[in-house]
């Protein structure tokens, strides 16, 4: 099983490590910083030996790495992992934005149901079950969130079950969820945000996050 580095410290941007199996295309390696899509949250894009990842997908516990054909990479090889920090930190800001958005709803919205989430490098996206029309509350959300990125809260992640591989994130006095998504520090490094509402239909809600710095 990969140890995920990208866990301990996702600031990291380079890492030396080695292959620890090859299947054609496919390979996965001893340790890694390179995140792959999971909970929503989309891949890190770098490369491994100064190749492109075509592809990062998890599958149990390990990840699985697709490279071009002619990699030519063999078991054992040590190879050094480089990925795109400008995407990953966007990644890590816009997801924990995300997260803020829905603990918020959550505390204040007794009875919503989430039932989808994106993170992108973009924006970020949550779908709701709901009967009412959420623009009614993105100004009070705006401000919140804008509190507690003012306060500038300590964001604690950690295992809550090493074997299983299932961790959380938590800020003192206002929540802890259960994600293995990879996050900053503080709530200070998101800057800003803009909420905007989007309808999919009956009883379905969107709320599309955007960061207003960099």
């Amino acid at each position: 099983m990969v140890y995920k580095r990208f866990w301990q410290d996702p600031y990291l941007t380079e890492l030396e490590t080695r292959v620890s199996s090859v299947n054609g295309q496919e390979i996965c390696l001893v340790e890694t910083i390179f995140y792959a899509f999971s909970g929503g949250q989309e891949s890190d894009s770098g490369t491994i030996a100064a190749m492109k990842v075509l592809e990062a997908a998890k599958a149990g516990q390990e990840i699985i790495y697709i490279l071009a054909t002619d990699h030519g990479l063999t078991v054992g090889e040590s190879v050094k992992i480089d990925i795109d920090w400008q995407r990953r930190y966007r990644l890590m800001r816009l997801h924990f934005a995300a997260e803020l958005v829905l603990e918020l709803m959550y505390q204040n919205l007794p009875g919503i149901e989430k039932i989808g989430a994106h993170i992108a490098e973009d924006k970020a996206r949550i779908d709701f079950r709901w009967s009412e029309n959420l623009s009614r509350y993105i100004a009070s959300l705006e401000q919140d969130v804008q509190q507690m990125i003012h306060n500038r809260y300590d964001i604690i992640s950690d295992f809550s079950d090493q074997v299983l591989q299932k961790r959380f994130w938590k800020i003192a006095g206002f929540a802890q969820v259960p994600c293995g998504g990879t996050y900053i520090k503080n709530t200070i490094e998101i800057g800003g945000i803009k909420l905007s509402r989007k309808n999919l239909g009956k009883d379905k809600e969107r709320l599309e996050i955007t960061l207003l710095k960099g």
